[in-house]
Parts: C-alpha cells; structure tokens; sequence
C-alpha cells in the first residue's frame, strides 16, 4: 500500500493494521445461562469470522489478544479450557490459514509455556513464514507492560556488552526491540464488550491507534461490526500530533 498513513486515510483506504481486544466470552454464556467454556468456544468462531473479515475487506495485519499474562490468574480449569480450545484451532485451522496464504505470527513470552502449546506455536509460524497474504498476529502470554520490560533488557544487554551507545537509543531502536518488530503499529484498536480500556494491550504500539469500543460482547462479533468500526475508523482525521489540514478560504 502506498503512501503516508494520513493519505491512506484521506483516500478511504481501509486501515493497515487492526488490532482487537476479544472481550466478552464469558458475559455472552453468563447472559444465557451456558458454561464460560461454550461463551470460549464461541468466541473462536468469530475470531475465524474476523480473520475472514479481515482478508475480505483488504486489511494487511490483524492482531488479536488471545490470551494475556494476566489470564493465568483464572481458575485453573478455565486456562484449561482455552489452552485446549488453542490447541483445537491451531491444529484444525492452521492448515486452512496457509492454503489461504496467512502467514501467523505470534507474539508474547514464550519461556514457561507448556511444550506442546510452544511447539504448536512455533509450527504455526514456520509453516506460514512464507506466506505473503493476511498477517494474523497472534498476541498469547501477551501484555503490554511485560513487553516493554524485556525490550529493555535485550537494549541493555547491547548497552553492557558495548554492541549499542545509549545515545543511540530512541523511538525507532525501542520499537525494532519489542516483540512487534517489523510489524506495523496498528492504525485501529477494537474492544468489544463495551468497556474501554486497554488492558495491557500494544501499550507502545497503540500511541496513535484510532479506537472503536462496540457495546456486542465478542461472540456476536461479525463482518458488520467489523465493517462498522472500519467506517468510523475512516470518518476521522489522524493527525498524529499535527494540526489538521486547513480547507476552504
């Protein structure tokens, strides 16, 4: 896609890079009387909806928050219940995802993760690493804080071994440190389930995010809505930190 972010936007062209906040499984079974696990369940069919979506309406990197470090803290049979339903999707959609030209990307801690779920995200990335279609970035043991964190410890690592000089050291160096390397920051963040905050999510990466918080709990999440937030995202005026552009006289 050419051109600056503000010209993309003045042409209407759809954001490069949306990055959502799935929120809501558990209040969508709780509102019908059903398990979490069921509200888990459905939330995985509308993350397949988004990533479809996403491709279809021409956005070149989805980023989605699967699963936070903070999410640990949940009942253990609750991590149980979506580390399987991680497994179940890698294992029954990844082979679709790369005939379909995604290439996966997942960012978040790595270390302390059960072998098997760390060996199926590692599949999921070699295996599409070629692919030059939608990037789905998958944010899992993700949060924002804990991020920035290791990013300043790889900077100073390099400051103590003498391979970086702290004068150095600016937006574009931290940037190239955190796990988003080489991924653009996102153009537009979505939360669905009415609230509206962050919540540990793309800290650094979201500075001049535009944001659509929608009142549907994530399950219910569809085209619709996604097309709605792409319009609102389109409505507006990035100005990142400028003044806007003068018209008329």
């Amino acid at each position: 896609m050419s051109g600056t972010p503000a010209e993309q936007a003045a042409e209407g062209a759809p954001p490069r890079h949306v990055a959502i906040i799935m929120d809501g499984n558990g209040r969508w079974a709780a509102a019908r009387g059903l398990p979490r696990l069921e509200g888990h369940r459905r939330g995985v069919e509308a993350l397949r909806r988004a990533v479809q979506a996403a491709y279809e309406l021409g956005v070149r990197y989805l980023t989605l928050y699967s699963f936070s470090s903070e999410n640990w803290s949940r009942p253990a049979e609750e991590v149980s219940d979506l580390l399987n339903l991680l497994r179940l999707f890698i294992r029954r959609d990844l082979s679709e995802l790369h005939r379909e030209n995604v290439r996966v990307r997942v960012i978040g801690e790595r270390e302390g993760l059960p072998q098997d779920i760390a060996n199926l995200l590692e599949e999921a990335e070699s295996l599409t690493r070629a692919n030059t279609g939608l990037n789905l970035v998958v944010a899992f043991n993700y949060g924002g804080r804990q991020e920035i964190v290791r990013a300043v410890r790889r900077i100073a690592a390099e400051v103590r071994d003498g391979r970086l000089d702290p004068a150095d050291i600016d937006v574009a160096c931290i940037s190239a440190h955190l796990d988003t390397a080489n991924i653009p920051d996102p153009d537009l963040v979505i939360r669905t389930s009415g609230e509206l905050r962050l919540s540990n999510f793309l800290l650094w990466q979201s500075a001049y995010a535009e944001f659509v918080f929608l009142p549907q709990f994530w399950p219910d999440f569809g085209r619709s809505d996604f097309e709605e937030a792409i319009a609102s995202f389109r409505s507006r005026q990035r100005r990142y930190g400028g003044r806007a552009a003068r018209t008329g006289a």
